[in-house]
């Protein structure tokens, strides 16, 4: 930059919402050296059926909250979020602007261009909303704002290939400006396994399926419903623990209750470590996906996963070595499940190369110093 003076980054995101986005942004605030990057945060408000992740386990993190800008997509509250965007920007004068997922993306990248300050646009696709989220006519003008925005930004960060690869497929900027920084996970002590299971109700000969994530569509918790169907019978110590909220919870909750099914259904819980340490196998049965931090969190406490192969899903799981990728189909997955549940050697093997690699492909440390040199570059390329 030409001086001493820490480069100046604002983080805009729709919502902290807990999940991978909000894990990532929180791990580069607290391990970014402020004397290097000051950051600052701005995001809006969690609906009901959400936790959020600031007030849940970083209450550390300070936040500017813009009402509107949250999940929901309402003209008046959009544009009333987008001219108080426009003002911060003109006010605190970012180095860079730096938008993650989607609504802010958009609102974020615009809000910078007008404001007139001229500050470097980044984006991060923690995953995209190609596949699964809405028909054609809605997915074709998703892509074409992305395009428009593409041009404007100076580097497009991707949390896995295969969420570039996408990208690029559908001629979303151009294969130079994009960067592939893989999610960083901080790893912790586990509790002990016997006094987790006491804590959350479960016995020693359980064995435990634990899925972590919000209750929507794209998650599918009605192929969870048909893996545990086709699953429970052949096993009567199987029980399956889901950790998350959202607007399918109490769906889920229903269909469980009403067909006694082996289901625990927790809502929302900030005591990861405790249910990881639970666990047997982790189970992700979406029909797209991101990076998962679920898994990875898993794979740090050796815990292997059968997960569909979809997204970047690919990346956190090797196939046979750290646990199994599924194609979406309640059949496959439920084989699968069955393999590990009468296999407890090869459940072991797998749970400890999972935590071998998760170690080697997603160090914090590794992914906190890669954006530090992304900012600066960009930065410094800004002043050539």
């Amino acid at each position: 930059m030409g001086d001493s003076s820490p480069i100046k980054v604002m983080h805009i995101i729709a919502r902290m919402n807990v999940g991978g986005p909000a894990v990532e942004i929180v791990e580069l605030m607290r391990g970014l050296d402020p004397q290097v990057v000051s950051q600052r945060l701005v995001t809006g408000y969690c609906e009901e059926d959400e936790a959020d992740y600031l007030e849940t386990q970083a209450q550390d993190i300070p936040a500017t909250r813009i009402r509107g800008l949250g999940r929901s997509v309402r003209l008046t509250d959009d544009l009333r979020a987008f001219h108080q965007l426009v003002k911060l920007i003109r006010n605190s004068r970012p180095d860079i602007v730096h938008t993650h997922t989607a609504k802010a993306g958009v609102l974020g990248r615009i809000a910078a261009r007008v404001a007139g300050t001229k500050p470097q646009l980044v984006h991060t696709y923690h995953g995209h909303l190609l596949h699964g989220y809405f028909g054609a006519t809605s997915t074709k003008l998703i892509i074409l704002v992305d395009k428009v925005l593409a041009t404007w930004t100076s580097q497009i960060i991707c949390v896995g290939s295969r969420v570039r690869d996408d990208l690029i497929r559908a001629r979303i900027g151009v294969a130079n400006r994009f960067t592939v920084i893989r999610v960083g996970v901080e790893d912790v002590s586990l509790p002990d396994e016997r006094l987790a299971r006491t804590l959350l109700g479960l016995g020693e000969q359980d064995f435990v399926v634990l899925m972590l994530g919000r209750l929507t569509a794209i998650k599918r918790p009605d192929r969870l419903l048909e893996v545990v169907r086709r699953t429970s019978h052949a096993n009567r110590n199987l029980k399956f623990v889901v950790a998350g909220g959202g607007p399918d919870e109490a769906e889920l909750r229903r269909v469980a209750k009403e067909e006694d099914l082996p289901i625990v259904v927790l809502g929302w819980r900030s005591d990861v470590e405790q249910l990881v340490a639970a666990a047997d196998v982790m189970l992700l049965t979406s029909d797209n996906e991101g990076t998962p931090i679920a898994l990875i969190q898993g794979a740090l406490g050796a815990v292997p996963a059968v997960a569909t192969n979809v997204g970047s899903v690919s990346e956190v799981v090797e196939h046979g070595v750290t646990g199994f990728l599924c194609p979406p189909r309640p059949g496959t997955i439920s084989q699968a499940l069955l393999t590990l549940v009468g296999d407890p050697d090869l459940l072991e093997l797998m749970g400890r190369e999972a935590r071998r690699r998760a170690l080697r492909e997603f160090s914090l440390q590794t992914c906190v110093d890669h954006h530090r040199a992304m900012y600066e570059g960009v930065v410094d390329f800004a002043f050539l």
